[in-house]
């Protein structure tokens, strides 16, 4: 009778431990089959959004056969009611939470993926990235609150209240924040960019987050800009209204020339530097503009264009390089400077 006692006592102790066990294996080899499937799936589609949700629930997978078991394994053994309802909470609260985290990830990442077609849209940077998920967080968090029996409507008062204060001490934090959302939204300034500070910084833009923006320089060094030093500056955008823009290199040619036949040379040459290098844009008609009679020699403008800023440098490299040998073969002297000096008037 004792011995029956006791194995009825074992084994109702042993039947959650089996069916929690039972659970998790019986999960994990399901996410093997159903994330085995899936991702073969996902190879023959076109579009990121399935791989997307795919990676971000394979790994939460695994929580959530835990939570089940667990769930599953309470389910089967007596336990006291005010027990069983805090569990039932701790698992309704991590299931929620565990959703949130789910979800953000997903909105985080289909973000970034598709930043080239919602660019128009909504600017992408790593600050409306966690605007994202903050929000996600945000409305998880009110409603795992709910689900506790919490109202929601006093916390909405306090942190009103609250907030006040916490903006009057974060004033400096908050002014970035906000100076880098009126960033983002404008639009004027973005991730790619080609920008130069009116206090000599310039480079590529390649993030704006909550408190800098990232501006890498040619150099490969980096520079921080806080946002709201930002918007008080004067920025030249190299990529706005488009990335094309206009090369000019300044040359001078000897009194004695030819300035007609300089003229064609210079764009012959022009022409063939727009088609052969890269960054030139090949349908582009380069042209020269006089500017005036210099001390030793008649001042021009030569007018090339580049698909972007930096790729002038390639572009004035070769077309000095193969203008300088044109010249020569044509007999068009760029000459030296030349400074008279009035020797009687040095000795009075």
């Amino acid at each position: 009778m004792l011995q029956n006692i006791s194995f009825q006592k074992f084994f109702s102790l042993l039947m959650p431990v089996l069916i929690f066990l039972a659970t998790i294996v019986f999960g994990y080899i399901l996410r093997k089959i159903i994330f085995t499937y899936l991702l073969r799936w996902s190879k023959n589609t076109k579009t990121k959004l399935d791989d997307i949700i795919i990676h971000s629930i394979k790994g939460p997978f695994i929580i959530w056969s835990f939570m089940l078991g667990l769930y599953f394994s309470l389910q089967s053994v007596s336990l006291p009611d005010n027990l069983v309802r805090i569990v039932n909470k701790v698992l309704l609260v991590l299931g929620i939470f565990s959703v949130t985290f789910v979800v953000a990830n997903i909105s985080s990442k289909f973000i970034k993926a598709y930043s080239s077609k919602i660019e128009s849209a909504l600017p992408v940077t790593s600050l409306t990235q966690h605007f994202s998920r903050i929000i996600i967080f945000g409305v998880g968090i009110l409603v795992i609150l709910n689900s506790l029996g919490i109202s929601i409507t006093p916390i909405l008062a306090t942190l009103g209240v609250g907030g006040l204060a916490v903006a009057l001490a974060l004033q400096d934090t908050l002014s970035n924040l906000f100076s880098g959302l009126h960033i983002t939204m404008a639009k004027q300034v973005k991730v790619g960019n080609y920008i130069k500070l009116d206090t000599g910084e310039e480079g590529y833009v390649t993030d704006i987050n909550w408190r800098t923006t990232r501006i890498k320089m040619l150099p490969n060094n980096e520079v921080l800009v806080p946002n709201e030093k930002l918007t008080k500056s004067i920025i030249t955008n190299y990529y706005l209204p488009d990335k094309e823009m206009a090369v000019l290199v300044n040359l001078g040619v000897h009194y004695k020339s030819d300035l007609r036949h300089v003229e064609k040379v210079a764009c012959e040459v022009g022409k063939e530097v727009m088609k052969e290098v890269t960054g030139g844009v090949p349908n582009f008609d380069p042209f020269i503009r006089y500017g005036g009679f210099g001390d030793s020699s008649i001042n021009f403008t030569v007018i090339l264009r580049a698909k972007e800023f930096v790729d002038q440098y390639l572009i004035k490299h070769e077309f000095i390089k193969r203008l300088h040998e044109r010249f020569n073969k044509e007999g068009i002297v760029i000459p030296y400077p030349i400074r008279a000096i009035n020797y009687e008037q040095e000795k009075a």
